[in-house]
């Protein structure tokens, strides 16, 4: 009989006895004795005397995903910590090794999708995976392992100390001392458990933004949340991703594939949405999508956001579903957060910001698992400042409040749901829409208002419903087709065909005014014809500012509002004149694909390019930058209690309204697109293929002759003239000392400088000629020389401000 040595270790109230050569099964240790079980995807259990959380992992070597979160944010759009943010989601396993639990995270950028398990192995183990976390075994029983997941749980998984520090709001670290299991969000399912951590975060605050939304800034509180989910059956087919669909790719390197194809494997990312009947023209799915509103939400905003949520059931309507897609407000019980919930979430923030669509995706095969969007609380009020500006005596009917403003604002919403949600489905952006009839939701748009018998309409304001080419881009992404039907040939055909109907599709990097080239993709404008917009929106914007008046406050209201509202009335066509800016140096293209239709690239017209250079520069002249007159003496300074914040222009004159800051503000930034580098290079090549194509020497002539020729009608139309004159030489010698241009631009400039050096040289007119030939002299000698003024910041906030936004964000 062979006799075993074995020995007890009694610890910290664990039980464990072991062998020689093996681990002796026992019963389950003292240590959860009084503990609160979960049972679930994974068994966990809470032990309140140590805040502690045991989980019992009996899936070695299994995949699941893991995804982690932030169920209570900071509240500062800057900061970007909002509640329900997500964060990575990974596909991990547990792998036993020695006295340690590993979480491990296999490397899926590089694939081997083969039978071949040696090929496949060679593939692993060449590239890198990653341990994630290395838990002691507190005891292994019959078909599991217990482990403390606590300190798993404890990490700044999200990064809020390293966003707080690379903001310079201050050096934070989390306090553990501080920090605890949230029990009342931690609960197990069938296919996914989930954990929920207060944690808070001390350090000392360096930044303005922190301050401003922590009741103690050296001590900020937020919630962490883990998701440890199932994965997906192995039966979606992935759908191959085209670039003239509009849908989100999915992307990894396969080394399995033939020699003639490439690595790079390229997918969409979308919901697994299958018909019961896929022979049928119309059936109803295996499995509906459902979307869940924050019950948090209040009328009339709620309704808002529900009725342009459905708006994507008529696409799916239109490829033979019945009721696949469904929209109900969340239960009282159920968590956002909860990985089996797809959520639009209500979120507010201290100031406006972005509204966003994001996605947990499975990293196997990019199949959409939830959908999660968040909605910024204060867009609402924002588009209801700017239609109040709009509305002439808003106030004098309800006094409360006013119906069309209102409605505008709701209608708004109604859009913002629609295309948040549309991200979630797996599309980005379609910028090129507004040039077509408002075709999609995915365009960022700018109210379409009009101008009728001497008064403002916003009847239309918004688009209702998806457009045609939302219903293109669920045809491509979801059509569920019959086994007998080529699947491939299928989806080609429908992108043909939306070719042939005139249908575009132009995203991100392509539309953005500075950077961008396409002339049709532009955000916040609208119709096909730029030039003839921004026209249309300048008469707009004059009888909006002209009927600006006290009749824009309410009985009591202080003055300090009346400047708050002027703002995005003042910066009403600023967007459209993005979009007009696009065409000079502008090109035609789409994002072809070889087949049955071709496409070419091809130059914006040079006369149409001088068309819209002329209608620009007529936005520089002083009668389009000045404040109006009748509002010169109703701008007080901002009283106590009303302190400047960034909606507002900013002042070099004090707490006095800064009646040349405005013009300052927006003929800088005029001058600064119109005059970028890459502008300025395209310009060139294209004037060296085409000499008929407006050139870079043109544009500078066009701008010198409106710049320093506009007659004066007084001396305050003089002092702005004067302004963009001192902008222009800025943006000129910041043009001309970019090392990134052609040498012929920085020729160009150098020329047109001496040139103007001259020409104030002889004038007997320019006030300032002296001190623009100094600064003239300054640069020629050293182009690195520091122009001695600026402008200042614009106000915040897309429509009416600057923009910085990611690839699905609103």
């Amino acid at each position: 009989m062979m006799h075993r040595l074995c020995f007890a270790i009694v610890a910290v109230g664990i039980n464990t006895i072991f062998c020689q050569d093996q681990i002796v099964e026992t019963s389950k240790s003292q240590i959860l004795q009084s503990s609160q079980k979960f049972e679930g995807f994974f068994d966990f259990y809470y032990v309140k005397s140590k805040d502690a959380i045991y989980l019992e992992v009996d899936k070695l070597n299994q995949e699941f995903l893991y995804v982690s979160s932030l169920s209570q944010g900071v509240g500062s759009n800057d900061i970007g910590l909002d509640r329900g943010q997500l964060g990575d989601e990974k596909v991990v396993y547990f792998k036993e090794v020695g006295d340690k639990l590993l979480l491990v995270e296999p490397n899926l950028k590089f694939r081997a999708i083969t039978t071949n398990e040696l090929e496949r192995k060679s593939v692993r183990e060449a590239f890198a995976s990653s341990v994630l976390y290395g838990f002691p075994i507190v005891e292994t029983y019959k078909s599991s392992i217990l482990i403390d997941i606590t300190p798993f749980l404890m990490q700044d998984t999200h990064g809020v100390s390293e966003r707080l520090r690379n903001l310079n709001q201050g050096s934070y670290n989390l306090d553990k001392s501080r920090s605890a299991i949230e029990l009342s969000r931690t609960k197990a399912f069938e296919k996914n458990v989930e954990f929920d951590v207060l944690q808070t975060f001390k350090g000392k605050a360096d930044g303005s933004w922190i301050q401003s939304v922590s009741p103690e800034s050296s001590a900020v509180t937020v919630h962490q949340h883990y998701s440890f989910v199932e994965l997906p059956d192995l039966n979606y087919k992935p759908r191959k991703f085209d670039p003239r669909a509009g849908a989100i790719p999915f992307t990894y390197y396969d080394y399995a594939t033939d020699v003639h194809q490439p690595t790079l494997q390229r997918y969409i990312i979308r919901h697994r949405l299958e018909k019961v009947h896929p022979e049928n023209e119309i059936s109803r799915a295996v499995e509906p999508i459902v979307y869940y509103l924050d019950n948090g939400v209040p009328e009339p905003v709620r309704s808002a956001l529900l009725d342009g949520a459905k708006w994507w059931n008529e696409a799916f309507e239109e490829i033979g579903f019945k009721d696949a897609f469904q929209v109900k407000v969340l239960p009282d019980d159920v968590d956002p957060l909860d990985v089996r919930y797809n959520v639009i979430q209500w979120v507010h923030r201290s100031t406006r910001g972005w509204s966003y669509g994001s996605s947990v995706v499975d990293p196997h095969t990019g199949e959409i698992i939830k959908g999660h969007v968040s909605l910024g609380s204060l867009r609402i009020r924002q588009d209801y400042m700017i239609a109040l500006g709009l509305t002439e005596k808003p106030f004098q009917e309800n006094g409360e409040y006013n119906q069309k403003a209102l409605d505008m604002a709701l209608a708004r919403i109604r859009q913002l749901s629609a295309h948040e949600i549309g991200h979630t489905l797996g599309f980005a952006h379609n910028f090129a829409s507004s040039s077509k009839n408002r075709s999609s939701v995915m365009d960022y748009p700018h109210p379409l208002i009009r101008l009728e018998n001497d008064e403002i309409i916003l009847d239309d304001a918004y688009d209702v419903g998806i457009g045609n080419w939302d219903k293109i881009s669920i045809a491509y992404a979801y059509s569920d087709f019959p086994d007998d039907v080529n699947e491939d040939y299928a989806l080609k055909k429908i992108l043909e065909n939306a070719v042939l109907k005139n249908n575009s599709f132009i995203t991100d990097a392509d539309a953005r005014p500075i950077g961008g080239a396409h002339p049709k993709a532009h955000l916040w404008d609208n119709g096909e014809d730029a030039v003839s917009e921004l026209n249309r929106i300048i008469k707009i914007r004059r009888h909006a500012l002209n009927h600006f008046s006290l009749d824009h406050l309410r009985e009591g209201e202080s003055y300090a509002l009346l400047s708050d509202r002027l703002v995005p009335i003042y910066l009403l066509h600023r967007y459209q004149a993005e979009a007009v800016v696009k065409l000079i140096g502008g090109v035609n293209y789409d994002y072809g694909v070889k087949g049955t239709i071709n496409s070419k690239l091809s130059y914006v017209p040079g006369q149409m390019q001088r068309e819209a250079l002329q209608s620009y520069l007529d936005l520089l002249t002083p009668a389009e930058l000045e404040i109006p007159d009748h509002l010169k003496d109703l701008l007080l300074p901002r009283p106590y209690g009303y302190p400047n914040t960034r909606e507002n222009l900013q002042s070099q004159t004090g707490v006095v309204f800064d009646l040349l800051g405005a013009p300052n503000v927006l003929s800088d930034r005029l001058l600064e697109i119109l005059l970028h580098p890459q502008r300025a290079s395209r310009l060139i090549a294209q004037v060296g293929r085409d000499e008929k194509q407006l050139g870079l020497k043109e544009v500078l002539s066009k701008i010198i002759e409106q710049v320093f020729n506009t007659v004066k009608k007084n001396n305050h139309a003089k002092q702005i003239q004067e302004i963009v004159q001192q902008n222009f030489l800025k943006h000129l010698m910041v043009l001309g000392s970019n090392p990134s241009t052609y040498g012929h631009v920085r020729s160009i400039v150098f020329d047109t400088l001496n040139a103007l050096k001259d020409r104030f040289i002889m004038s007997s007119e320019l006030d300032y000629a002296p001190y623009y030939i100094h600064l003239i002299d300054r640069y020629l000698e050293d182009s690195e020389f520091t122009l001695p003024f600026d402008s200042l910041r614009i106000p915040d906030g897309s429509p009416i401000g600057a923009i910085f936004c990611d690839f699905m964000s609103y």
